[in-house]
């Protein structure tokens, strides 16, 4: 029985590594596309992009185990079926509950991993990708110059280049605004431009070219008979200079690549976990529940009806109430129309503006509901991915017996269709809970528990010998068999 275990785990283990690596590389090849832009120009050193793939390959781990899982228990079992080797176990005796049971363990091993993986380590990961993409796509110095258009990444100068190739440029201009009291302007037929050792200045080295000065415009003097002085005319002084060869310095010492504290995005749902997310849902309802108290007790005190009960209530008894608040309704008879109709008007601004206050006190509470909701999503997100996996592997492992294809041509065609039916639930029942249309444990839980009788009607057909796709040919999911037939096929019409 050893030996079984043995040969089940070798055969298990090889394919569900390279499966993860292989999803890992599409995850981390999806992030780098999308994010392309914002790495691409940057003047970045090699260690921060190096940096950032490390933290964003933890936080992908979730999306890549289910689908190693699946990919590999496919596979695994697929193998098995195919050189009839699972055939001369169940032969032997041996059912196929008894067969999966070593891998059964070692899946639900990796759940537990994946939990506490999940729990302590991709927090922080999200923690630290988040404020280092934030920090690279806050970088000034980003794409500073660009053909035919006025660059202002760099705060204070305005700069334009007509062409630009290999690192030479030309028709630059520059336009100086960094000093309030003087704006330069500086022309050069070409140059080229490079970073000090240091990072701290950014060099234009300029050929054929000036400089015009021009000062802040000075205040207007006059003279005894109010008339302008000859000399304040012109108040606005300039100079020009020209130059064959110049270096130009811009000081970037402002906009280098700025780290951010990571407790800057600490209180996301996703940088925190279980315990630091359960913690941080009493601290939300106690601090929504004072907000909404103090609330209705400031609204409160603008009525008299309830600050008449409030003091009755403080009193205990209601020969203390003040009675000249109750008499104010009785001289209302007296007030003559005018005076009634501004008391009127002055009741409904109130009023407007009661409304206003009540709208946006509520605007503000469905706020605080909807960050409480995201807190939940995240707490449940963690134990619904260890379920999926196990009941990913109780879909792979049997519909391999089933499928009898091993390799990686109809497995991986199938654990495609799979993860896609199965990413769809989630981002679907995800979806849902942040719409709060449905609570967010049955948002979480929605892919796990809908894929759960499929795992089990598949578990038991396999285990039975059932044919689940009964007169159904799976030839065609392996592309490269696929592949051979449409080569025959040309070659017969040849």
């Amino acid at each position: 029985m050893k030996r079984l275990h043995v040969f089940s785990v070798r055969a298990f283990i090889g394919p569900f590594f390279i499966t993860l690596v292989i999803s890992m590389f599409m995850l981390i090849m999806q992030f780098l596309w999308k994010y392309i832009d914002d790495l691409i120009g940057k003047g970045l050193e090699i260690t921060i992009i190096l940096e950032l793939l490390f933290y964003v390959s933890a936080s992908l781990i979730p999306l890549a185990l289910p689908l190693a899982i699946l990919l590999s228990s496919i596979m695994t079992f697929g193998n098995l079926a195919e050189n009839n080797e699972l055939t001369a176990l169940k032969s032997s005796g041996l059912s196929l509950y008894r067969i999966m049971r070593p891998l059964t363990y070692i899946v639900i091993g990796i759940s537990i991993f994946t939990f506490y993986f999940a729990n302590f380590v991709i927090p922080v990961a999200n923690l630290k990708w988040h404020s280092l993409i934030y920090d690279i796509q806050n970088t000034k110095i980003s794409a500073i110059l660009t053909p035919g258009v006025y660059s202002k990444e760099l705060e204070g100068y305005a700069i334009k280049v007509d062409k630009e190739s290999n690192n030479s440029f030309e028709g630059i201009l520059i336009h100086d605004h960094s000093n309030p009291r003087e704006i330069k302007s500086v022309r050069a037929e070409s140059g080229k431009i490079y970073k000090s050792e240091n990072g701290r200045y950014l060099y234009f080295e300029l050929n054929e070219g000036y400089v015009i000065e021009e000062l802040s415009p000075m205040p207007p003097s006059f003279n005894i008979n109010n008339e302008l002085h000859r000399s304040a005319k012109n108040n606005r002084p300039s100079r020009r200079s020209d130059f064959e060869k110049a270096t130009y310095k811009i000081n970037l010492s402002g906009f280098k690549l700025q780290r951010s504290e990571d407790d800057l995005f600490a209180d996301k749902h996703e940088m925190l976990n279980v315990f630091q997310i359960y913690d941080a849902i009493d601290s939300v309802q106690l601090n929504g529940n004072n907000i909404n108290q103090k609330f209705i007790t400031a609204q409160n005190r603008d009525f008299i009806y309830f600050n008449s009960f409030q003091i009755k209530q403080e009193n205990q008894h209601t020969d203390n109430i003040d009675n000249t608040k109750k008499d104010t309704i009785y001289e209302l008879a007296k007030i003559d129309k005018m005076d009634l109709t501004k008391a009127i008007q002055t009741a409904q601004s109130k009023i407007r503006r009661k409304n206003q206050n009540i709208n946006g006190q509520i605007d503000f509470l469905k706020g605080f509901e909807r960050d409480i909701n995201g807190y939940w999503i995240e707490f449940h997100r963690k134990f619904a991915l260890c379920y999926a996996i196990i009941i990913l592997f109780f879909i792979g492992a049997p519909l391999g017996a089933i499928v009898r294809r091993g390799g990686f041509g109809a497995p991986v065609v199938i654990a495609a269709l799979l993860f896609m039916i199965y990413f769809v639930l989630i981002s679907v029942g995800e979806t849902l809970a942040n719409a709060e249309v449905v609570s967010p444990f049955w948002g979480m839980w929605f892919a796990g528990l809908a894929l759960t009788p499929v795992a089990i009607y598949l578990t038991h057909a396999a285990a039975n010998d059932r044919p689940v796709l009964k007169n159904f040919n799976l030839s065609f999911l392996n592309p490269f068999r696929l592949f051979k037939r449409i080569k025959g096929q040309s070659k017969i019409e040849k």
